[in-house]
């Protein structure tokens, strides 16, 4: 018997009566030949390290969208200040969480399941099995969420303009939430095949992504020393807060814009109309911090989990804080104030080469996407081989030749493509009552 032995048989054997000592002791030699064979299935899947394990896939997750279009709508709101007690506050809630699972990750074995597999054998089937179970459909709809906000970015670049607009020369694509639909089943099309494929494909396609963010993010940090001051013409949208500012400054380093920027100011949200306070901006802003869970899923695929996730978990929370609090120093040193509140795309707006940005938000929406997939598939995984319901999940334990469970892949795949459609038909009743 063995910590990672499916959780209801390790419980029901692990008693001290004499008939269970007989049982185990019979079924010894049986254990023995089977676990050779899945000792070696395991070695075959376990390939990832901390970089590629952990690190890259939770940046991306904390990264996601947040770093790119909410920077400046959390400075020019709540003001510097704020804006960092904000991220002292997040960081602490999660930095709790995060040195929980260190402590848990470094107390045994690990298996396929991240944060399930560790509550679960701390805890017991009952605790286990429900947090799994929430676990899972969290990713699911995470991935769905993402793959919907990555079409409407899409969407907002290259769709046909309603009527009335101006179609630009790269507007070409059809709208319409079917065409929504369409376009969002290409894209997590894309992502089931990466994680179909395996954990190295992950692993690479990840660090590719990682690259590219990177790359995005260099550029951004060098743009706010080499760009000069210019005035940035506001997106049309912004008139929905009942002001006639079309335009606003870059002012490039300058004290006065600084403390301009140093303290609160609330006001109506252009793109919702709704008025902001601190609860609603650290909601957004903290969004931008979770993601915490994206290294410790991929716990079957590591060689190493009790060594990797806490250091991964660690550096991928430390890089995150420090990118953020620059980004905010930076913008609010910079940027006049009705930059940062009306133009969510600032950091594109004052880029050499705006498109680059652009490309960024694609990259980590991608990434956070196709992350919540494969680990919603690993949880999925994790419960079917704890056998807690039965044979309701016996499918889905089937795994490939390298030991990657193609069946939950495939199951987690279809549930978000059924979240996803669920989602984009009530957009488009609630927009088209007639249909």
């Amino acid at each position: 018997m063995s910590e990672k032995t499916p959780l209801l048989h390790y419980r029901l054997t692990s008693s001290n009566s004499p008939q269970n000592k007989d049982e185990c002791t019979h079924s010894g030699a049986k254990e023995g030949r089977d676990g050779r064979r899945a000792k070696d299935k395991t070695a075959t899947a376990r390939k990832l390290g901390v970089v590629f394990g952990v690190v890259t896939p939770t940046v991306l997750s904390m990264f996601s969208v947040v770093v790119f279009l909410r920077i400046g709508f959390v400075v020019g709101q709540a003001g510097l200040y704020q804006s960092i007690a904000m991220f002292l506050v997040a960081y602490f809630i999660i930095t709790m969480t995060v040195l929980s699972i260190c402590a848990i990750s470094t107390n045994g074995a690990l298996d396929a399941g991240g944060a399930y597999y560790m509550i679960s054998r701390a805890l017991g089937p009952e605790f286990g099995g429900s947090i799994g179970i929430m676990f899972f459909f969290a990713n699911v709809c995470g991935s769905a969420l993402y793959i919907l906000g990555l079409v409407e970015a899409v969407m907002s670049t290259f769709g046909i303009p309603e009527e009335g607009a101006v179609a630009g020369p790269h507007q070409v694509l059809p709208s319409g939430y079917w065409w929504s639909l369409v376009y969002g089943t290409v894209l997590l099309f894309l992502c089931f095949i990466v994680c179909l494929v395996g954990t190295h494909i992950y692993a690479k396609a990840t660090f590719i992504i990682v690259v590219i963010v990177t790359a995005v993010l260099v550029t951004i940090f060098i743009n706010f020393f080499i760009v000069g001051p210019f005035v940035v013409t506001l997106p049309h949208s912004s008139g929905l807060n009942g002001t006639s500012v079309s335009t606003a400054n870059y002012t490039g380093f300058q004290l006065h814009t600084l403390k301009g920027n140093l303290f609160r100011n609330y006001t109506v949200d252009y793109t919702t109309g709704a008025t902001m306070s601190f609860a609603t901006v650290f909601a957004v802003m903290f969004n931008g911090c979770t993601g915490i869970m994206a290294g410790s899923n991929m716990s079957g695929d590591l060689k190493n989990p009790s060594y990797s996730i806490p250091r991964g978990t660690l550096a991928a929370v430390l890089t995150t804080f420090i990118t953020y609090n620059l980004l905010g120093l930076l913008a609010a040193w910079s940027c006049d104030r009705p930059l940062l509140k009306k133009d969510y795309n600032f950091l594109g707006d004052i880029n050499i080469w705006p498109p680059l940005v652009t490309i960024g938000v694609y990259s980590s929406t991608m990434s956070a996407a196709m992350s919540n997939l494969i680990g919603a598939s690993r949880i999925l995984y994790a419960l079917a081989k704890d056998d807690l319901f039965g044979g309701v999940l016996a499918l889905v334990r089937k795994t490939s030749l390298s030991g990657n469970p193609w069946a939950s892949v495939l199951a987690s795949w279809l549930l978000v493509q059924v979240v996803k459609l669920f989602k984009v038909v009530c957009i488009g009743v609630k927009g088209h009552p007639e249909v």
